[in-house]
């Protein structure tokens, strides 16, 4: 179903407002159809994709998808249409991300993400930590762009937490860090440091009045938080070719970098049991 506006979206609420849904914000014609399918396979009920009329969408796309004629172009637009979706469709879970970015979480090929999200809510949890994993081309030359389902690398290691500290106090806020690593850790001196932290709340629940910032934080704080008081919980992974698209797009970047592997490159597998073996998520209690 295409929308001609997110106005007229929202004012169609009553034939899309089930979870989980997914929002896809389309940023270039880089993956956009391998990025649906793939979510699309985690079975969400409802996928959206925000995205300008001039980009192509696979016709076996169109009858699963919800497209809205939408630009991120203009800055705080995602955080923006995810707030306009949030005050439309409370009470259900929602999960969002960029094209060229995919959702793991774990036994994510034998269990859909519906399943993940009733478990994480029956440990009285509205929100999920996903680490933003980079994937990146092993060869540039081969694949200028650095986007390469079949070279797809990511670091092994190299990951590191910082406390997040309360403006206000100065105090470290309980139960929320800072995460670094990957790209925007290796070539730190092309991203600018607003930009360098590889957490983001990529799943949550919805309801009234919960708004997301554009740092990809809640104004709700248990909702950044990485876990509850008692234990260890779910986390997911998003992993995306956007941090490498973005440094060898950007003139001041692409001359500088001839590659992007190093001695802790890894192929992916495109498997959740890679991304637990690395510790780049967590089961948490699930099993």
């Amino acid at each position: 179903m295409h929308h001609k506006s997110i106005d007229n979206f929202l004012a169609a609420a009553a034939s899309w407002a089930r979870g989980p849904l997914a929002m896809v914000f389309v940023e270039d014609e880089v993956e956009i159809d391998t990025t649906l399918r793939h979510h699309r396979d985690c079975r969400f009920k409802t996928i959206v994709a925000f995205m300008p009329d001039a980009f192509p969408m696979a016709p076996d796309l169109e009858p699963d998808i919800h497209r809205v004629t939408y630009s991120t172009v203009q800055p705080g637009a995602v955080a923006e249409a995810v707030n306009k979706v949030i005050a439309a469709a409370p009470g259900i879970w929602m999960y969002y991300c960029y094209n060229a970015e995919y959702l793991f979480y774990p036994f994510s090929e034998t269990r859909s993400v519906g399943e993940m999200l009733a478990f994480h809510k029956e440990e009285r949890r509205e929100a999920m930590l996903t680490y933003v994993i980079d994937l990146y081309a092993d060869d540039l030359g081969a694949c200028p762009n650095a986007v390469s389902l079949e070279r797809a690398h990511l670091d092994r290691t190299g990951y590191y937490a910082l406390a997040r500290l309360d403006p206000l106090t100065g105090h470290a806020k309980e139960r929320q860090l800072d995460f670094f690593g990957g790209l925007r850790w290796r070539f730190e001196e092309h991203v600018p440091s607003n930009s360098r932290r590889i957490d983001r709340i990529g799943l949550f629940q919805s309801k009234p009045g919960l708004t997301l910032g554009p740092d990809h934080t809640f104004d709700d704080d248990e909702y950044n938080t990485y876990a509850c008081p008692w234990h260890h919980n779910l986390t997911a992974a998003i992993c995306s070719f956007r941090t490498a698209k973005a440094l060898k797009r950007n003139p001041g970047s692409t001359y500088d970098i001839d590659t992007f592997r190093w001695h802790n490159s890894a192929r992916f597998d495109w498997h959740s049991r890679q991304l637990l073996d690395f510790g780049l998520m967590e089961p948490g209690q699930w099993f």
